[in-house]
């Protein structure tokens, strides 16, 4: 019986996550509204991020499946967060975000150690990841600056999940790896 090959919902689950990551700290910057953030985080980082997980579970890959449903979940959460503030449900203060921000620092810890096991390319974005949950961490508890270092770590840590994203994409096309993205920090 012949098995018909099936897309990699990673390809999804990249492109949401770099995308929307990428407009938030464009935001963070000053330089775009919540209007596109919010749109692009309920949808893309949200949403469609948590059906690439979904899928991933389908493919038994329990990393992709965790690690999209979950920053899925951070979008659609924090997308909430922004709304009920705005239609003044409740004010969320900056270190209620803050404490927000420590939980998925903290999830982010595992994510990261995983990433070792996988590819230079995926433990670089963990790392910048992790490295920029914290700055905003400590942003959120008094040291304010942070939050504007923490949005060029973020970006650069969207432009590697599209450097993932690219490498998954051009090399399955070409046939061949084209785009390299290093071995595991970690052999299994």
């Amino acid at each position: 019986m012949e098995t018909k090959k099936l897309g990699n919902p990673a390809v999804v689950g990249l492109a949401g996550f770099g995308l929307t990551t990428l407009l938030l700290q464009l935001h963070n910057l000053g330089l775009v509204s919540h209007g596109p953030v919010l749109a692009m985080g309920l949808i893309f980082g949200g949403l469609a991020q948590f059906i690439a997980g979904l899928l991933e579970h389908k493919n038994g890959n329990n990393f992709g499946f965790s690690v999209f449903t979950s920053y899925g979940a951070f979008w659609i959460g924090l997308c909430i967060i922004w709304i009920l503030n705005h239609l003044g449900v409740y004010s969320s203060s900056g270190t209620d975000v803050g404490y927000f921000l420590i939980a998925w620092t903290l999830l982010t810890i595992i994510f990261f150690i995983g990433s070792l096991y996988i590819h230079k390319a995926m433990t670089t974005a963990f790392t910048l990841l992790l490295a920029g949950f914290i700055l905003l961490d400590l942003g959120h508890f008094g040291f304010p600056i942070l939050n504007t270092v923490a949005a060029y770590v973020l970006i650069a840590c969207a432009l590697t999940a599209w450097y993932m994203l690219a490498a998954i994409i051009i090399n399955e096309l070409a046939g061949k790896e084209i785009i390299k993205v290093g071995k595991a920090f970690v052999s299994k």
